[in-house]
């Protein structure tokens, strides 16, 4: 299968460009002193539970109730400007080392979607660290639903047809297989996983899944993509 078939690449972005889990835990450490005595993988522990119970809401406005969850299980302060705090975080949470160049690269041959359960607002902050490099965009603010949601690819889907795209014009690159790869695949997309954890143990702030689905292309980084593109081409 060729890359060069493809018009249309959409990415999820917080796991996949943005690394959320060193931007949290940076924020927790500064934030939080005595964090230092608690390791990344209970933080992350904790995280992922938390935003996967019934109680989440739209992200990462929901960062303010995850606090109050570490401050029940690891003992952090429970303070309302601490957990304002995390939310506003995301302004400073960086890229992977990366994304920016590589996007840079891919946007020379293709057209790139952002598609992030994040809301606007964040996405923002997120363009500006990326060097704006997306040609469109869905956030959960427009589809009103989280990936997995099977609705959150149609909403994407509808949007991108009105310009004529159809959906094998599209290859849609992830690193969760929770979020993205695997309801992605199962809704008929080519889909490319980044495998951002690759040499680490457990899925770290991201949701578990059972089984791994296997990807059309798999790749530890976004730069390797980016090198298989110019490779064909």
């Amino acid at each position: 299968m060729s890359l060069k078939q493809f018009k249309i690449l959409s990415f999820d972005v917080v796991g996949t460009l943005i690394d959320f889990e060193r931007g949290m835990i940076d924020y927790i450490r500064r934030a939080v002193p005595s964090a230092a005595a608690v390791g990344d993988d209970a933080i992350l522990d904790v995280y992922r539970r938390s935003r996967g119970s019934d109680e989440s809401g739209l992200y990462p406005d929901d960062l303010e109730r995850v606090w109050y969850d570490f401050a029940k299980h690891l003992g952090f302060p429970a303070e309302p400007a601490l957990a304002r705090g995390l939310r506003d975080s995301v302004s400073e949470w960086p890229a992977f080392p990366d994304s920016a160049e590589a996007l840079r690269r891919l946007r020379r041959r293709f057209k790139l979607v952002a598609m992030t359960n994040a809301r606007r607002w964040a996405l923002r902050h997120f363009e500006r660290t990326l060097g704006f490099p997306f040609d469109d965009s869905v956030t959960v603010d427009e589809a009103r639903v989280e990936k997995p949601d099977p609705q959150f690819f149609a909403f994407t889907r509808g949007r991108l047809s009105v310009s004529g795209y159809e959906l094998a014009d599209t290859l849609h690159v992830a690193q969760s297989q929770y979020h993205d790869i695997g309801v992605a695949r199962q809704l008929g997309y080519t889909v490319c996983w980044i495998e951002r954890r690759k040499g680490q143990k457990g899925f770290g702030g991201t949701m578990e899944v059972p089984q791994l689905t296997k990807p059309d292309y798999h790749y530890a980084t976004l730069a390797q993509l980016a090198d298989a593109v110019d490779a064909e081409a």
